[in-house]
C-alpha cells in the first residue's frame, strides 16, 4: 500500500489533484485540516496571518498512526484490499519522514494565476503577499527536497494530465 503526500503553497491545486488522484487510483483521501480539527492539534490561532498555528510532531506523529492503521485494516481475512493506497492533502505533509511515504506530490502554479485564486478566497493583501513569497521561492519544494522525498512537481497553472500523474505513481 502506497502513501502519497500532496503538498504545496496554499491555492495551488494541493485539494483538486489530491482528490482526483485518490479517486483514480481507488486510494484513501485524507484532508490534513480535517485530521487538525478533528483531534483540536491547533495550538492558538495567529491572528495576524490568520492562520491557525499547528505542531508539526504531533500532527506527524497522528498522521504516521492514520497511515499504520489504515495500511493494518486495509487486508481483510480474504486478502482482498479495500484501497491501493493512501493521498494525503496538506502545505504541511512534507515534513511527514521519508519511511512513510513513497511519492511526494509538489503542485506550483504560475504567480499571476496563484494571485487570482488567493483573492477569490478572499484572502488579505498580507497573506496573498506571504503565500506569494513561498511559491516564488518554492519553499515546499525545498523542504520536501530537505526530507529527500521522491518528489513529483505539478504545474496546475492551467491544465494537468491526471493519467500521466497516476502512472508515474503506479
Amino acid at each position: 500500500m502506497k502513501t502519497i503526500i500532496v503538498t504545496g503553497t496554499p491555492g495551488t491545486g494541493k485539494t483538486t489533484i489530491a482528490k482526483k488522484l485518490a479517486n483514480r487510483l481507488k486510494y484513501h483521501y485524507l484532508d490534513v485540516n480535517k485530521i487538525i480539527n478533528k483531534y483540536k492539534l491547533s495550538e492558538g490561532y495567529d491572528r495576524k496571518r490568520k492562520t491557525k498555528i499547528v505542531d508539526i510532531k504531533k500532527l506527524n506523529k497522528l498522521l504516521i498512526k492514520k497511515i499504520k492503521t489504515l495500511k493494518k485494516s486495509n487486508i481483510t481475512k480474504n486478502r482482498i484490499k479495500k484501497y491501493k493506497g493512501i493521498v494525503i492533502d496538506s502545505h504541511l505533509s512534507h515534513y511527514l519522514p521519508k519511511k512513510y511515504v513513497d511519492f511526494c506530490i509538489v503542485t506550483k502554479c504560475n504567480i499571476k494565476e496563484l494571485n487570482k485564486r488567493l483573492k477569490k478566497r478572499k484572502y488579505s493583501k498580507n497573506k496573498i503577499e506571504e503565500n506569494i513569497q513561498a511559491e516564488i521561492f518554492n519553499v515546499c519544494l525545498e523542504e520536501a527536497k530537505k526530507k529527500k522525498h521522491k518528489i513529483i512537481e505539478i504545474d496546475t497553472t492551467k491544465s494537468f494530465n491526471m493519467s500521466k500523474i497516476s502512472k508515474l505513481i503506479k
